[in-house]
């Protein structure tokens, strides 16, 4: 029977370590943050301040498992969570979130990258984070411009309460098999997308019923 390559393992695991599982969390993380901003920073903070699913931060951005960071993280949660839901306070925030979204998924994702020195765990979070975020909240986006084009707004708290749990469940998901994030990605993406197309349909439908009742009418 040959011997087990104990050195050629270890070999394999530091880099993997080092920039693939933070690579793939960051990306989970990222996704989750282009749903909602503060939701997935205040559940890394709460994992790294508790040492839940192995989950270590940069040295550099160890003060967001501090207690004055987790408390403000869980104040602007509560009212994103809230404010998400009351018309025109929603428009606010979605066009803020164009900003702050890809800001959160840069951090989000560079936070994880514990084995580098700081500037590289920066770099890194802005590459992979900063585009994960704003291409899922310009998903979004698009479906809540159509949601509030076909339901009058009156859709929208439905379509941010889906977003509450899509983020919630992504960053979960990220913690227990960050391995598995490409493919949690494709499946959230999808969702968002089919969401956006369910709701367009509707809009095409009704616009339809108008021009035909207008036809009929003249």
């Amino acid at each position: 029977m040959g011997s087990i390559d104990l050195n050629g393992m270890a070999d394999v695991a530091g880099p993997l370590q080092t920039w693939v599982l933070p690579a793939l969390l960051g990306l989970g993380l990222a996704s989750a943050t282009g749903l909602r901003t503060f939701l997935p920073l205040l559940m890394l903070a709460l994992a790294a301040r508790f040492g839940l699913f192995g989950i270590d931060l940069n040295d550099r951005m160890a003060w967001l498992a501090d207690w004055p960071a987790i408390s403000a993280l869980a104040v602007a949660a509560v009212v994103e969570f809230i404010g998400d839901k009351v018309p025109v306070v929603d428009h606010a925030l979605n066009v803020m979130g164009a900003f702050t979204r890809p800001i959160a998924g840069a951090v989000a994702a560079g936070s994880v990258f514990a084995g580098v020195d700081p500037m590289t765990a920066a770099i890194a979070g802005l590459i992979v984070g900063a585009p994960t975020a704003f291409a899922f909240n310009a998903a979004q986006g698009g479906a809540r411009l159509t949601s509030t084009a076909t339901t009058g707004g009156l859709g929208n708290p439905i379509l941010s309460f889906i977003k509450d749990v899509l983020s919630f469940l992504m960053v979960v998901l990220a913690f227990l098999a960050p391995i598995l994030v490409p493919v949690l990605m494709v499946v959230l993406a999808v969702v968002v997308f089919r969401l956006a197309k369910r709701m367009r349909g509707r809009m095409d439908a009704r616009d339809g019923a108008i021009r035909a009742g207008a036809a009929r009418s003249s």
